[in-house]
């Protein structure tokens, strides 16, 4: 099984593991002809043996089972995807998803396939450009689009949304806040202290978003920390941040070998296929070592960029 390595991945799974958060994020971020039709119950995750083989980390804890008011279909489906840059594949990818979910099901001897509606949570830098329908993908004469394949997806782009608009939910908007400026350098520590009062009353929660801001902030210091726990941890801020002093000169070392992996892998790919794409920078950039050596060991048996970052 691959393991889940990127710091943004391991906070969304660990954010939507809370179904009453989850079930909050679906209502707010998914189309209003969607929403209409789910229950005020809270979301079912569905179990990680519902995916098998390399799958599994992607889906496990993000994929939903929604109970619908009424109508034939007894559930809704909801697959939440993260992305940090803009992903022109995404579509495909997400059929993927959905193809393998509906084979799993078909095992189970259900009769009809339930609904899988998408949504992808985006928080990169730049703004999110992608067509948000498959049929983008595919190049063929306009009078054949409707005997083919398509499906649209839902997108939230944080950076695009308002701070209070992240969410009417105190923890999940600080939550979604900390995604948001993870990749706005300076600006995003300006906001530090926003986002521990949000988190006040939850000790654990408020370590768990303490703890993604140390992993995916690049310049933060011990400083940054002692404001943030100032707000989530009132009477013990000198306590949490002296906890968290060791994570931070942890979090130095490793920024420094993913700094120089990330040179390394630029000059590869600059060698072998000339001027590179903006989005080559910015997945190198977004990515952790243990995937960024991945790569590097594709560049000169690739035939193209694609192949490498397969």
């Amino acid at each position: 099984m691959t393991k889940i390595t990127q710091p943004h991945d391991r906070f969304l799974k660990a954010l939507l593991s809370d179904p009453d958060k989850a079930g909050t994020l679906l209502r707010e971020q998914l189309p209003k002809e969607v929403t209409e039709l789910l229950s005020s119950e809270p979301p079912e995750l569905v179990d990680g043996s519902f995916i098998d083989g390399e799958f599994r980390e992607h889906l496990t804890d993000r994929l939903f089972r929604v109970k619908s008011r009424e109508g034939k279909a007894a559930y809704i489906y909801t697959l939440v995807e993260h992305k940090s840059y803009n992903d022109e594949w995404v579509a495909f990818q997400l059929l993927r998803y959905m193809v393998r979910i509906w084979e799993r099901l078909i095992q189970k001897k259900m009769q009809k396939l339930p609904p899988i509606v998408p949504l992808v949570v985006y928080h990169g830098a730049r703004e999110w450009k992608v067509p948000n329908h498959f049929s983008a993908l595919i190049e063929a004469d306009e009078s054949l689009l409707p005997h083919l394949l398509d499906f649209s997806f839902a997108v939230t782009d944080l950076g695009r949304v308002e701070d209070d608009a992240l969410s009417e939910d105190t923890r999940l908007r600080a939550a979604l806040m900390a995604m948001k400026y993870a990749f706005q350098g300076a600006e995003g520590v300006v906001v530090f202290p926003q986002i521990g009062k949000g988190t006040q009353g939850d000790p654990d929660f408020a370590k768990l978003v303490l703890r993604y801001l140390i992993q995916t902030y690049r310049g933060m210091t011990m400083a940054d920390v002692q404001a943030y726990a100032e707000e989530a941890f009132p009477g013990e801020a000198e306590e949490y941040a002296s906890l968290f002093a060791r994570e931070m000169m942890s979090k130095g070392r490793q920024e420094g070998r993913q700094e120089g992996e990330a040179a390394l892998l630029l000059r590869q790919l600059h060698r072998c296929f000339g001027e590179l794409p903006a989005w080559v920078e910015e997945k190198i950039q977004n990515s952790g070592v243990e995937q960024i050596e991945v790569w590097t060991d594709r560049v000169f048996d690739g035939e193209s960029l694609e192949s490498v970052f397969k």
